[in-house]
């Protein structure tokens, strides 16, 4: 069973997507976090990231198990990598990666903003999962302040609007909801409300 699980940045996508792999004993992958080391590898060798080509081979030489969790959650990661997702090659770098950890045996759980219309628009389950921009700026702001991180409320919304507008005009894969996906508000839900409402959703599909 594939399960796709798109959305954007703070709404919830990758808390749910971890919790549907732990119920349903299915693999993981963020695949935001490809991006985010691809633009931690762009900043560490001071590529530009106009560069399309020099970016594209950064993400080839990527390996997952490699990736630095605590580096890729920073808000400069986060703003990089919505830099270097709308190049058109880094997408095309990365895809064989992310579709062929989609496609192992059993199944699989992915997250991220294009999954359910690219990688795996044959998914037997799509989510699309979103919540209103003051919500997920305040979510990501505590989660940022909280690591120590400075950046103010006003800031960190600033910064989810332009990430929300890049991350929608994109010329390739742009983040939209799949034709077939079920969208899921967690503007007002819990977490634990969030996690069941998804799990109810899959559930469903497996019966049908």
């Amino acid at each position: 069973m594939i399960i796709a699980v798109d959305g954007p940045l703070a709404s919830g996508k990758g808390t749910i997507a971890r919790a549907l792999a732990a119920r349903f004993d299915l693999p993981y992958l963020d695949t935001g976090s490809l991006y985010r080391a691809t633009g931690i590898a762009v900043l560490d060798a001071g590529i530009d990231p106009a560069d399309e080509q020099a970016c594209a081979q950064a993400a080839r030489t990527l390996e997952i198990a490699d990736i630095d969790e605590t580096r890729i959650r920073t808000a400069e990661a986060g703003a990089m990598a919505s830099r270097v997702a709308v190049l058109t090659a880094v997408r095309e770098a990365l895809f064989d990666l992310q579709r062929a950890f989609a496609t192992q045996p059993g199944g699989a759980v992915l997250d991220g903003r294009d999954i359910g219309t690219v990688i795996c628009p044959d998914a037997d389950v799509k989510l699309y999962v979103t919540a209103d921009t003051e919500t997920r700026a305040r979510r990501r702001w505590c989660e940022l302040t909280a690591r120590g991180e400075t950046i103010s409320l006003d800031e960190m919304l600033a910064q989810t609007r332009e990430r929300d507008r890049r991350d929608a005009e994109r010329s390739d894969a742009p983040m939209r909801p799949a034709d077939d996906a079920t969208l899921l508000d967690t503007s007002s839900l819990s977490i634990d409300a969030a996690v069941a409402e998804a799990v109810a959703i899959v559930e469903k599909r497996q019966k049908a």
